[in-house]
């Protein structure tokens, strides 16, 4: 069967690669050494170990009870829009209409419907690398050209307003940002975003900020939308983090006003509409019994942060950045390689896998600059499971597989 350029044109999500690896391990040991081997911890996957709180859990239920289950508008539930834009202004002081706010079906339908609105064949759209890998697959697949630009620690990992005006070129579309930034949990400071806007906007192009770990941020320096700057920067969220809603693929976008119905266009034609439940649901996450519970969820991984990172130091990892949000610990990892004697990132993850039972992103999804030297850490896991990771790195360094 002949397939399309465009699909041909998309890697494999070697996130979900390795995770696939390291559960067929699993499995494999679980049929031959009935259970006596130590399982396998994933400190690979960007999952919350909390569910949704109980107040969501039982808007759900009320909702397929009660037959709340119809189509919504492609836009989605007004009062959920509403409740949303109550919460930009509570939590960040910044004023979104709601009529602006599109409820999608995950951040990856926003990101989607904002690709194919925005961006024509072969126009170029400036990211940083490393990025996230689905959000440049989603420029190509709306037939445009990720461009990604090199960064470094001294930048935070995310692009500068003098590299991307030394990148532009009239091809440029826009830019596509993430703050904070899987997979290195960094932000990009609010000063730099509005300088790469105005010369953004300056020229004709768009500014999508990809904000789904915001609500995950640590540092006051950073941890502002960039709704603030101008109505015309187009922020992509999602319920899956804050929210801890992964499975249940809601997510919303903000735009400006004129591209509100070409949106909606799209959104009937692509999606219909969002799961109603899951919107049903989500109404239940801005009640001050949910929030109190995520601000709770959010002091957690912080602290999951603030005692891994020390510990991960320690054994000879080099953790360049400390990571202002989200749930990622973005470390270079070439000591490790050199001494396990392997030559990237991508077996080192698969030798620790064999050796410790852990599973552990490489760099290799995120792009093309130096990413071979890291491996991406999520602390989304639950403690417990955090530190017997950190106990068997310890001990594989002190066995010798990794000398001192």
């Amino acid at each position: 069967m002949r397939v399309s350029e465009r699909a041909q044109k998309i890697e494999p999500f070697y996130v979900m690669e390795v995770a696939k690896a390291a559960s067929n391990l699993q499995a494999q040991l679980q049929l031959t050494d009935r259970g006596r081997t130590r399982p396998m911890r994933f400190l690979n996957i960007g999952e919350p170990d909390f569910t949704a709180p109980p107040l969501v859990q039982e808007a759900a239920v009320r909702a397929i009870t009660s037959g709340a289950t119809a189509y919504s508008s492609a836009l989605g539930i007004s009062s959920l829009r509403e409740r949303i834009s109550d919460w930009y202004a509570e939590r960040w002081g910044v004023q979104v209409p709601a009529r602006r706010i599109v409820i999608t079906a995950g951040a990856s339908a926003a990101l989607q419907l904002a690709c194919l609105a925005l961006i024509d064949r072969d126009d170029e759209v400036l990211m940083s690398d490393p990025s996230y890998a689905c959000n440049r697959h989603f420029v190509s697949a709306a037939e445009g050209r990720p461009v990604l630009l090199p960064t470094t620690a001294a930048q935070r990992f995310q692009l500068t307003a003098q590299a991307v005006e030394a990148a532009w070129t009239p091809r440029s579309r826009g830019v596509l940002l993430a703050s904070p930034s899987n997979p290195t949990g960094t932000s990009i400071h609010p000063d730099e975003l509005r300088q790469i806007h105005q010369f953004v906007q300056a020229r004709g192009g768009v500014t999508l900020v990809d904000e789904i770990y915001l609500g995950l941020s640590f540092d006051e320096t950073y941890g502002h939308t960039g709704l603030a700057i101008d109505e015309h920067v187009i922020s992509i969220n999602s319920f899956s983090k804050y929210f801890n809603m992964t499975g249940w693929r809601l997510g919303w976008m903000v735009v400006p006003d004129d591209l509100v119905p070409v949106i909606e266009r799209l959104a009937q034609n692509l999606f219909i509409c969002p799961n109603v439940i899951a919107q049903q649901a989500a109404l239940a996450c801005f009640e001050p019994a949910s929030l109190e519970e995520y601000e709770r969820r959010r002091a957690e991984f912080k602290a999951r942060r603030d005692h891994f990172i020390p510990a991960l130091e320690q054994l000879g990892f080099e953790v360049p950045v400390k990571p202002d949000g989200a749930f990622f610990v973005w470390a270079d990892a070439r000591a490790w390689c050199e001494k396990m004697n392997v030559h990237s990132s991508w077996e080192l993850s698969f030798a620790l896998m064999e050796k410790a039972h852990l599973a552990i992103t490489p760099g290799r999804d995120f792009g093309h600059f130096e990413t071979a030297n890291f491996l991406r850490f999520s602390t989304a896991c639950a403690p417990s499971h955090l530190k017997d990771a950190l106990d068997r790195l310890g001990e594989l360094k002190l066995s010798g597989g990794v000398s001192a």
